[in-house]
């Protein structure tokens, strides 16, 4: 972003900035190959202004990862990880993660992933989900000798998944997520299925 380092932006500068972000969001969602140009356009604003904030497409790109990655890292954090209940905890951030992905799919995807700020938000938030599950296995949840790495990443397969298939689609994974789906009841069918997985319940 073009702008002095440390220097905050203006209020309006600030507006424009968000508003070329969430345009390129909608526009880079249905063509990724869409232009600084047809982005500017669906912003409202001129292209010399998209311009002024950003160098080049590859740093609009950029910006609008390490965008999304925050609102994934303010996701988590609503989940109150350090302080709700454990499991109370998994649930709510997980609904608030899926709300967030499915808002930013093309900035949380492949196609965003070269951004290093992002990289540097996505590595916290996978170490804060992995001090998450290590105190639901202080409770007795997890099993004591998990890979709670391996859990994680079981964790995150499964957010994917929900997010490319919906349920008239089966199992089509270039499906779109659902705006009608619940992100509270499939976050509680992920952690149900990380947690105790899809055999049968044992009765004692």
């Amino acid at each position: 972003m073009n702008r002095t380092p440390g220097r905050p932006l203006r209020a309006d500068a600030e507006r424009s900035v968000r508003a070329i972000l969430a345009a390129a969001e909608r526009v880079l969602a249905e063509n990724p190959g869409a232009t600084m140009e047809q982005i500017a356009e669906a912003a409202g604003v001129t292209r010399t202004t998209v311009h002024r904030r950003f160098a080049n497409r590859q740093a609009l790109v950029d910006a609008l990862a390490a965008e999304a990655a925050a609102k994934l890292a303010e996701a988590i954090e609503d989940g109150r990880p350090e302080t709700a209940p454990p499991l109370v905890a998994l649930h709510r951030a997980t609904a608030n993660v899926l709300r967030v992905k499915a808002a930013w799919g093309f900035a949380l995807g492949p196609a965003a992933a070269g951004s290093e700020q992002a990289a540097r938000i996505h590595e916290e938030v996978a170490r804060r989900c992995v001090e998450l599950l290590g105190r639901i296995q202080e409770q007795g949840v997890i099993a004591a000798d998990a890979d709670l790495e391996w859990v994680r990443r079981v964790y995150y397969a499964l957010i994917g998944e929900v997010l490319h298939a919906e349920p008239a689609t089966g199992c089509d994974p270039t499906a779109a997520p659902s705006a009608a789906l619940d992100p509270d009841a499939l976050a509680a069918r992920i952690v149900d299925t990380v947690l105790h997985g899809v055999g049968p319940r044992g009765t004692g």
